[in-house]
C-alpha cells in the first residue's frame, strides 16, 4: 500500500516547490557562537574538549570530527570561564562567569549542577580557577572552595578559610594547551569570530552586524573595531588592523548600513569616525582632517581623531548616507552623497546649551513618507527627532506625555520604528511609546501608551510594557512587534498591540541573555536574530514579508510530504497580508482555518477538533483579507 502512495505521490509532485529545499522549524532556535580564540584545551581518551571564546566544542581525534556545544545542544548557560577533564570520573567540568556548572561527558551527554549559580550570598561566587583529585573537582571562589563530586554530578563540600578542615596545598587543574595548540589551530569549528554583537541590519539576504558601543561612562570599555556578516551559511569578518592603516585607534563600531545600490558596499561609524568598507575591505575612513566631521568637545577641549562620535548612519534610497556627528561643536547631521560629497545640515535643535551636539545621537530610520527618525539616546536630553530631508525640516520631541496627561522622566530613549500601519513606536527606559500616524509630522504630539484590558471582569487596563527598558524594536511580516529589552528578554506582541505572544528569557527559550541590543529580522524566512555583548541567536518565527499578489507560483508548503515521524507545525508561504487561509481534504470537508501573519500560515496537522489527520491530499485554499484573488496549493499527509 506504502508503494502505492508514494507512487500517487510522486504523479503530484509537480505542483509542489520545494523538492530541492530545505527549511527550518518555526519555533526552533540557533545559537551563532563564536569558537575563535582557543583558552583551554582538555584531553579526554581520544576526545579534545577545546574551551575557545569562552564557548565549547570537542573534537575526535580517530575521526575528526568537531561537535559545538550551545544552549540548543545542552549546555545550560553561555560565558564558559573554566574547564578541566577527571580521568577518574571520565567527565569535564564546566564552570560558567555566573558560578553555574555543567558536567559533560564524551557521548555529549550533559547534567547540570545549579545549586552554587542559585544560591542567594552576598560573597564572591565568581570560581578562579579549578583543582582536580580523583572524582573530585575543588573550585576556588572569592568565598572559598566549593568541592563537586563529578561522579555523583553534586556539590559534596562548601569550605571557607577559617574552617579546620580547609583543604590546603590543592594543585591548579593543568589542561593539555600546548601539546595540542597546533592540532586545534588548524580546525574550524564554524560561527562568527567574535561574539560581541551590538547593532545588526538585515538586507539582501545577509545580515550585517557591529560588535560594540561607546560607553564614555565606564572606563576602558572599549572594543576592538569589529565587523561580521553572515549569508545563512558563510561568516565574514571585515578587515582588522585598521588602525594600522589610519594611524589612529579603530574601537567601538556601533552602527552600519548597506548601499541600496551595492550589496558589497557597507558603512560603519564608531568612536573613531566614519569607515568605508567594499568586499570586506576598507577603501575609505572619514574624520575632522578630511571631512567635515568633527571630534568630540570635552568641557572646551576637542579630542581628536581618537573620539569622532558616529553613533547613527542611514542610507536613503537615493544612494545619500546620512551621518550623525555626536558631541561636536558646529557640526550634527550630514549627507555624504554617492560622488563622496560632503553637505552639512546642522541643526541647532541637536545641540546644547554649550553649544556642542548631544551626546548620544543614534538609530537612524527612513518612514514610509520619506522623514528621517533618530533619537538623543543620553541622560542629558533624551529626544526623539523627526527630519523632513526634503525641506531641510527639524522637529525635536521631548516632553513624553501620554493619552491620559501622564507625564515621564525618559532617561534613555533607545530607539525608534515604524510599524506597517505607518506609526511610529519609541524604545525608552519607561517603556514603548507610540506616536500615531496622523500626528506625525506636527509640532506637539501625544507619546501614546497602548492600553491592554486585563479581562478580568472588570474595565482596568494596563499600558503595554510600562516600566519595561526597551533596548530595540523590530517589525516582523505580520506587523507585530518585537521588543529587545535591558533585562527582561525579548517580547513579541501581536499585531493589534493587545496581546503578548512571547516572552523569551533566559529561563524559559534559549535566548543566550536578558540584555538586548539590537533585533534584525529576516523577513523571507521570518528569523529573528537578538543580537547581544554575550552573542547572537536566532528564533524561526511563523511570519514572512506578506506578498503583494497571491498566485499559484509563489505559494508553497513545508514539509512536503508531511512524512509519519513529523510532529512540527507546516508551514505555507507566499500569502498576501492577513490572507484568509483554510485547509480542506480532497472530500471537501473544512479541517483548519485562520489568517496569515504577515505572507506566513501555519498548521498543526490537526483537524478542527484538535486529531491528527489521517493520510491523504490536502488542499490549502486561501484568498486575500477583501476575500478576493484565491488561489491553492497541495499537501501531502502520510501517516
Amino acid at each position: 500500500m506504502k508503494s502505492d502512495w508514494w507512487q500517487r505521490f510522486l504523479s503530484l509532485l509537480f505542483t509542489f516547490h520545494l523538492s530541492l529545499l530545505t527549511f527550518s522549524q518555526v519555533g526552533t532556535w540557533r545559537n551563532y557562537l563564536a569558537y575563535h580564540q582557543v583558552q583551554s584545551i582538555c584531553k579526554a581518551v581520544d576526545e579534545l574538549f577545546v574551551l575557545a571564546s569562552n564557548d565549547l566544542y570537542q573534537y575526535n581525534m580517530n575521526d575528526q570530527s568537531i561537535t559545538t556545544y550551545d544552549k540548543i545542544n545542552g549546555l545550560s548557560d553561555t560565558h564558559i570561564t573554566h574547564i578541566a577533564w577527571s580521568q577518574q570520573a571520565k567527565r569535564l567540568i564546566a564552570v560558567y562567569q555566573n558560578a553555574n556548572i555543567d558536567i559533560v561527558e564524551t557521548d555529549g551527554d550533559i547534567i547540570n549542577i545549579a545549586a552554587l549559580y542559585n544560591k542567594s550570598m552576598t560573597e564572591d561566587k565568581t570560581v578562579d580557577s579549578i583543582s582536580i583529585e580523583g572524582i573530585y573537582a575543588y573550585l576556588h571562589c572569592g568565598f572559598g572552595i566549593v568541592k563537586v563530586n563529578l561522579q555523583r554530578a553534586e556539590i559534596s563540600e562548601t569550605y571557607t578559610p577559617n574552617m579546620p578542615d580547609y583543604p590546603q596545598g590543592l594543585t591548579a587543574y593543568q589542561d593539555n594547551y600546548d601539546e595540542y595548540i597546533n592540532t586545534v589551530a588548524s580546525l574550524n569549528p564554524g560561527g562568527p569570530a567574535y561574539n560581541h554583537f551590538y547593532e545588526a541590519k538585515f538586507l539582501n539576504g545577509n545580515l550585517y552586524t557591529t560588535g560594540g558601543y561607546f560607553l564614555p561612562s565606564i572606563p576602558d570599555n572599549q572594543l576592538p573595531g569589529i565587523i561580521q556578516t553572515f549569508d545563512g551559511n558563510n561568516w565574514t569578518l571585515y578587515e582588522e588592523g585598521i588602525s594600522e592603516k589610519t594611524g589612529y585607534k579603530y574601537e567601538d563600531n556601533c552602527c552600519i548600513d548597506v548601499d541600496p545600490t551595492n550589496a558589497d558596499h557597507v558603512f560603519v561609524g564608531g568612536k573613531c569616525g566614519l569607515y568605508e568598507f567594499l568586499n570586506n575591505q576598507l577603501v575609505a575612513y572619514y574624520n575632522k582632517d578630511n571631512s567635515p566631521l568633527k571630534g568630540a568637545n570635552d568641557r572646551g577641549t576637542e579630542l581628536g581623531n581618537d573620539f569622532v562620535l558616529i553613533l547613527g548612519i542611514k542610507f536613503d534610497a537615493q544612494g545619500n548616507l546620512w551621518v550623525l556627528n555626536s558631541m561636536a561643536k558646529g557640526v550634527s547631521l550630514l549627507k555624504l552623497s554617492p560622488n563622496h560629497e560632503w553637505t552639512d545640515l546642522h541643526q541647532p535643535l541637536l545641540t546644547d546649551e554649550a553649544g556642542n551636539t548631544l551626546a548620544g545621537l543614534r538609530d537612524m530610520t527612513i518612514d514610509s513618507r520619506g522623514l528621517l527618525w533618530f533619537v538623543n539616546n543620553n541622560w542629558q536630553d533624551p529626544s526623539l527627532f523627526c527630519y523632513d530631508m526634503e525641506n531641510d525640516k527639524l522637529i525635536k520631541y521631548n516632553n513624553f506625555t501620554n493619552q491620559d496627561g501622564v507625564k515621564y522622566d525618559i532617561t534613555w530613549a533607545y530607539c525608534v520604528a515604524e510599524d506597517r500601519d505607518g506609526n511610529i513606536w519609541v524604545g525608552t527606559n519607561s517603556g514603548p511609546f507610540l506616536i500615531q500616524k496622523q500626528e506625525i509630522g506636527q509640532e506637539s504630539v501625544t507619546f501614546n501608551q497602548v492600553k491592554v484590558p486585563r479581562n478580568d471582569g472588570t474595565n482596568y487596563a494596563d499600558y503595554l510594557l510600562s516600566g519595561v527598558s526597551i533596548s530595540s524594536i523590530a517589525i516582523d511580516g505580520g506587523n507585530r512587534k518585537w521588543f529587545g529589552s535591558n533585562g527582561a528578554g525579548a517580547f513579541l506582541i501581536s499585531a493589534d498591540n493587545l496581546e503578548q505572544v512571547h516572552n523569551f528569557t533566559t529561563d524559559n527559550s534559549k535566548l543566550i541573555t536578558n540584555n538586548i541590543s539590537s533585533i534584525a529580522i529576516n523577513q523571507k524566512s521570518g528569523e529573528v536574530f537578538f543580537l547581544s555583548d554575550d552573542g547572537l541567536c536566532s528564533y524561526m518565527s511563523n511570519a514572512i514579508e506578506p506578498e503583494e499578489e497571491m498566485t499559484k507560483d509563489n505559494i508553497w508548503a513545508y514539509p512536503n510530504p508531511v512524512t509519519p515521524d513529523y510532529t512540527g507545525l507546516i508551514t505555507i508561504t507566499g500569502l498576501s497580508y492577513d490572507a484568509d487561509v483554510k485547509i480542506v481534504a480532497s472530500n471537501g470537508a473544512l479541517i483548519a482555518e485562520g489568517r496569515s501573519n504577515g505572507g506566513m500560515f501555519t498548521w498543526d496537522g490537526c483537524d478542527q477538533k484538535g486529531r491528527r489527520v489521517i493520510s491523504g491530499i490536502y488542499f490549502v485554499v486561501s484568498a486575500t483579507s477583501e476575500g478576493r484573488s484565491g488561489t491553492c496549493c497541495k499537501i501531502a499527509v502520510i501517516r
